[in-house]
């Protein structure tokens, strides 16, 4: 057996056209236009990189978008302004923080002072909170990706049996409570391992679905794997480097050993990573239909 792929890519560019056609309706019926404001503290190359993403994708898809840089020695009292002024932006919809912050700089507080509303991240506690109870207003970018791969890629969910490795507030713990949901796209029994997990191989093998977030380069190998499982392999891991400096990544699954019990699989590059964008200007979209009262 040789695993469907199933391309972040291609999914994501569908979805991307999905939202660009609703964005114009509501610009045209509602004279509304979903607005999204980063910020950025500090001259990290990769957050800058991740801004500048996320910024090309608004203006592709007709997203008002707000860039605000601050320098690295920015205070934690001007950024909480700086928040606080985006809140009360009605041009804006949606807050996104990039992290990580700098060190002198309270990540928790923060993010604690966007307003849930505007939290299009998923991260602010009164938006876990209701991801929890079922009734969420946005659900988290990356798991929220992981769902729409798994659903638009014709996986049975409902009754499968679901291992997530990995128990971060960012991808582990949200998509294993999204999942267990009794909702359409979910439903399913769901076990999450971590660095406690004293055999992780022995519930491994007991998956359907495998969602793979652990941080560590092809910590999942071909024998930990049942026949036909469906694997989303969120990790993003520098293991090189080639002649002329590009990096060379793998995830946290032996995709080559894997792909071969696999029934489907996510590669890395190109699986999680184009839907998390994708899914924050889906989050962006809703926000700004709640603020009018459209959703």
């Amino acid at each position: 057996m040789t695993a469907q792929l199933i391309s972040g890519n291609e999914i994501a560019k569908q979805i991307r056209e999905e939202l660009r056609q609703e964005i114009a309706d509501l610009k045209a019926k509602h004279n509304l236009v979903p607005g999204l404001a980063t910020v950025l503290v500090g001259e990290d190359p990769a957050s800058q990189v991740y801004v500048g993403q996320k910024e090309k994708t608004s203006k592709d898809l007709g997203v008002y978008s707000e860039r605000h840089d601050l320098p690295a020695n920015t205070s934690q009292e001007d950024l909480i302004k700086s928040i606080n002024k985006l809140n009360k932006n009605p041009k804006i919809h949606g807050i996104l923080v990039q992290l990580p912050l700098p060190k002198h700089l309270n990540e928790e507080e923060v993010l604690y002072a966007i307003d849930p509303k505007k939290d299009v991240d998923g991260f602010h506690p009164v938006n876990v909170g209701k991801l929890m109870i079922g009734e969420p207003d946005y659900l988290p970018c990356t798991p929220h990706g992981i769902q729409q791969l798994l659903i638009r890629s014709g996986v049975q969910i409902e009754g499968a049996e679901v291992v997530v490795v990995g128990r971060s507030n960012i991808v582990g713990k949200p998509i294993a409570n999204i999942l267990l949901q009794k909702k359409k796209g979910a439903n399913a029994t769901v076990t999450v391992c971590h660095t406690g997990t004293r055999d992780l191989a022995f519930h491994t093998r007991r998956a359907d679905i495998l969602i793979v977030a652990a941080g560590k380069a092809k910590a999942i190998t071909a024998d930990m794997v049942k026949e036909g499982v469906v694997v989303i392999d969120v990790g993003v891991n520098q293991i090189g480097t080639t002649k002329d400096g590009k990096r060379i990544l793998a995830g946290d699954v032996d995709f080559d050993a894997v792909k071969e019990k696999a029934k489907a699989i996510t590669p890395v590059p190109g699986g999680v990573g184009p839907m998390t964008i994708t899914m924050l200007m889906m989050n962006t979209v809703r926000a700004a239909k709640l603020a009018a009262g459209l959703a």
